[in-house]
């Protein structure tokens, strides 16, 4: 028994300096990313947590040293046991392809009174109305919106004027003369060179239908039927920077959500130029000319999974990521794809992206049956005209997912234990809660930009 005491004790003067180094070390991470309130509350619980442990080793209280030791343990227990996960939070497989005319980018690029406009309302005349709505409002980017600024505004214009001066290079001059290549060394050499160009994260999947848009619905091709003629897609993540987004929906997250798919335009025309000298077809699918639909084709290449808000949702970036696909008929090396549940079932639990949406786009409910496939709905009318009215693509929900927080060993841990611990999972969004606010304030812009 005596052992057991002095173990216990011995555990309490451990644990006791343990909780002052992670909560000063969490305190210091927190006043960096300037979170007064959390380094606050984290300083706080590491002056105070220790105390009971550090009395029963001091005090050689056997006793108290043994009931926290056993607190501990037991805990440890019920954090590292394999509680069940729901396997079928969300469907994989959608069942009918969707019609770019349908989706809201589209829809705003219609000219009122043009031929497409006319046809698209007598086809949906449900959608006129709710589409008049966000044409009333100021508008993306513009003078009159509720976060203009100037620079910004013509920041993110210059960023994606120059994503249309790569709209003619998507598919490109495939060379006649093909090199003969081993798929084995072409994943490895695509995965360093495209993060060598800036890409985050790469994967590789076999192209299947339900990734392809069924028409285009922007530029000249509207209206098209889309045919593949590829057998295999490159997806890739690049990073949007944690202090423009975190001021969303001012006007920072436009600018940088501009600069960003330019950077994922530009990697995805070199390597769609790299297979076409290699002697293959390859296609570079950027913003405003996209065939496919990019969240299900880099979920399925393995890198994330869409979660509440619609977006693919990263396993170190959240969601604070643009996407960039080429599509090709390279034979890549693909891996079935191990299905991330974990972050869905964290998606289930949190409702914070739900709870600060502005417009209340982003439903709090558990996923539902949508065309025959279970999984979640944003409202993207109310989305899309609160965007307009903003002046910017609003970008709340990205700023305030909790996976969304910077890659450092605190956030890391943390996603660590909503990986391999049901139990954490539940206690994870109340714990951010406690340290960022349930609906926290959008953060100033960067100085710079003042």
């Amino acid at each position: 028994m005596d052992t057991l005491f002095n173990l216990s004790t011995l555990f309490c003067l451990i644990s006791s300096l343990a909780f002052i180094v992670i909560f000063l070390y969490s305190t210091y991470i927190f006043y960096i990313e300037n979170e007064k309130r959390a380094a606050f509350r984290a300083l706080i619980i590491g002056l105070l947590l220790p105390i009971p442990y550090f009395i029963a080793w001091y005090y050689n209280y056997n006793i108290l040293a043994l009931v926290l030791f056993a607190d501990l343990i037991i805990t440890g227990l019920l954090f590292i046991y394999p509680f069940k996960t729901p396997q079928t939070i969300c469907d994989e497989t959608p069942l009918t392809k969707i019609d770019e005319r349908n989706v809201m980018f589209s829809r705003n690029e219609l000219i009122v009174g043009s031929e497409n406009y006319k046809n698209y309302y007598t086809k949906y005349p449900e959608k006129e109305e709710l589409d008049n709505i966000f044409r009333k409002e100021a508008g993306l980017c513009s003078d009159k919106s509720l976060f203009n600024h100037t620079f910004a505004f013509a920041a993110a214009h210059a960023s994606f004027f120059a994503v249309g001066q790569f709209k003619k290079a998507v598919d490109g001059q495939v060379n006649s003369n093909r090199k003969e290549t081993d798929p084995k060394k072409m994943s490895p050499f695509l995965k360093a060179w495209g993060k060598k160009l800036g890409a985050l994260d790469i994967g590789f999947c076999e192209l299947k239908d339900y990734h392809l848009y069924s028409h285009k619905g922007r530029g000249d091709e509207y209206g098209n039927e889309i045919q593949n003629t590829h057998s295999h897609a490159i997806a890739f993540t690049v990073e949007m920077t944690e202090e423009m987004v975190k001021a969303a929906p001012k006007s920072s997250i436009v600018m940088e959500s501009a600069q960003q798919y330019l950077d994922s335009g530009r990697i995805a025309i070199q390597i769609a130029e790299f297979l076409h000298h290699l002697g293959y077809s390859a296609r570079a699918h950027i913003d405003g000319n996209y065939q496919v639909i990019c969240p299900l084709v880099a979920r399925d290449a393995g890198l994330g999974e869409i979660g509440r808000m619609g977006l693919l949702m990263t396993p170190k970036q959240g969601p604070r990521v643009r996407l960039g696909v080429i599509t090709t008929e390279f034979p890549l090396t693909t891996k079935d794809r191990k299905k991330l549940n974990y972050m869905l079932d964290f998606c289930l639990r949190c409702k914070k992206c739900a709870e600060v949406c502005p417009s209340k786009s982003i439903s709090s409910d558990n996923p539902k049956k949508v065309d025959g496939v279970k999984r979640w709905q944003i409202n993207s009318e109310s989305c899309f005209t609160y965007w307009c009215k903003a002046g910017t693509d609003c970008g709340r929900c990205m700023a305030t997912c909790p996976y969304s927080h910077p890659d450092n060993l605190l956030h890391n841990a943390i996603r660590f234990g909503i990986k391999y611990s049901p139990l954490f999972r539940q206690i994870a969004a109340p714990l951010d809660d406690f340290f960022y606010g349930r609906k926290p304030k959008s953060k100033k812009l960067p100085k710079w930009m003042n």
